[in-house]
């Protein structure tokens, strides 16, 4: 009979256990992937919880500080804060993930395509990302706005189409460093199509960076919105988003300070806890930070 120690065979760890165990040690990532849950939690399920609607006005009260029955206070229409900024948050978290949505498939198909086949085509489609880059993107979006009206699904569109152009280059550089691996040359020789070859090998294997680069591009799609809804370009009412909250907010700050803390605040710890776990998935996907 074998030894119990020869009976007992070693068994590796993947890629990505090895990147939860390391992600696990970053404490800031942690409690930003917490937070984050937390707060898709509270959008998704407050609203349908609370007692109030997020379009129910009460003129009498008005303005009102945080009391029992509203606890984070009221507007200047008397309408309850707390449902206005979970419900804004559903806005400003979809955004914030629809247009990264596009901007990703977008970057990743382009860049996949230029890296891969190289040469003219590469350089086409390069400088067309170099053109892009120089073009006023604001203005850009607020153009799409103003022509084509102001809906909730441009919006994504839109700021979609102008953040896909960074995405595109680091899956460029990614997929020409790894096209002249030998498990590519292998499947070259086995007769794997281009397009097999393309999504099915080496997009793959290059996931960790894209994963990295997405976290940390919603949190510039969703400051993106902010900014148009504080223009007055982005969610009109009665809708409203975390980035209309802070405009009304900020116009209001000196007698209502209240109006402007809460949603400021929301929308800060999402933004910290975003880049908190892009950072820390950034270490936990490099495999030369592991000292195993």
């Amino acid at each position: 009979m074998l030894p119990a120690a020869a009976e007992k065979i070693e068994q590796g760890n993947s890629l990505w256990l090895d990147a939860w165990l390391r992600l696990r040690k970053n404490h800031l990532a942690v409690f930003g992937l917490g937070a984050l849950i937390a707060i898709g939690l509270a959008c998704l399920v407050g609203p349908w919880l609370s007692t109030h609607g997020y379009e129910e006005q009460n003129l009498e009260l008005g303005a009102a500080g945080p009391s029992r029955a509203h606890w984070l206070g009221t507007d200047t229409l008397g309408r309850d804060l707390l449902v206005r900024l979970l419900t804004g948050g559903r806005v400003s978290l979809g955004v914030g993930l629809a247009a990264t949505f596009v901007a990703l498939t977008i970057g990743v198909v382009f860049g996949a395509v230029a890296g891969f086949f190289g040469g003219k085509l590469d350089i086409i489609m390069m400088r067309t990302v170099d053109i892009m880059y120089s073009l006023p993107f604001m203005v850009f979006v607020i153009l799409l706005m103003v022509f084509f009206g102001r809906n909730i699904i441009l919006l994504f569109v839109a700021i979609g189409a102008v953040e896909w152009l960074t995405m595109a280059r680091i899956v460029r550089s990614q997929v020409m460093a790894t096209k002249r691996m030998e498990f590519i040359e292998a499947a070259r020789s086995l007769g794997f199509g281009r397009r097999r070859i393309i999504f099915r090998h080496i997009l793959p294997n290059i996931l960790g960076p894209i994963i990295v680069y997405t976290t940390l591009t919603i949190p510039g799609v969703m400051l993106l919105e902010a900014f148009l809804s504080f223009l007055g370009l982005g969610v009109q009412p009665p809708m409203s988003s975390w980035g209309v909250l802070i405009k009304d907010g900020a116009e209001k700050m000196e007698e209502y300070s209240w109006l402007l803390i809460f949603p400021g605040a929301m929308f800060s710890l999402t933004l910290f806890s975003l880049n908190f776990l892009g950072d820390g998935l950034r270490d936990a996907l490099d495999v030369r930070s592991s000292k195993d």
